[in-house]
């Protein structure tokens, strides 16, 4: 179990750093942000990649199985943060790339 919380954690930190480096650049970029925004997001963008390296997977599943929690965290980041309220395909679609992340991780696998 503890290792399950490990593996969700590290998703979930990086998602946050992902997205919150992307945001920042994007607030820099077209919102006129101050330089230091763009900076601030490419040091976020880098624990991004500091945080998956730390995933116990190999490099092709941690990174497919993230690519399902990115989706439902850029899916509540555009609500949370920009407001923008996800409707009922937009948390279908979600649901369906968590329940492939989860397969990707978790399945039983004879001898790989």
């Amino acid at each position: 179990m503890l290792a399950i919380l490990k593996t969700v954690a590290l998703f979930v930190l990086a998602a946050l750093c992902e997205l919150g480096g992307a945001y920042l650049i994007w607030q820099w970029q077209r919102e006129g942000k101050a330089r230091l925004w763009a900076v601030l997001g490419i040091v976020a963008l880098f624990l991004y990649g500091m945080i998956q390296t730390a995933q116990s997977l190999t490099f092709g599943r941690a990174f497919a199985a993230y690519g399902g929690i990115f989706i439902i965290a850029a899916t509540l980041w555009g609500w949370w943060v920009d407001g923008r309220v996800p409707d009922r395909f937009d948390w279908l679609g979600a649901t369906l790339c968590v329940l492939g992340a989860a397969v990707i991780v978790w399945a039983p696998r004879g001898g790989s």
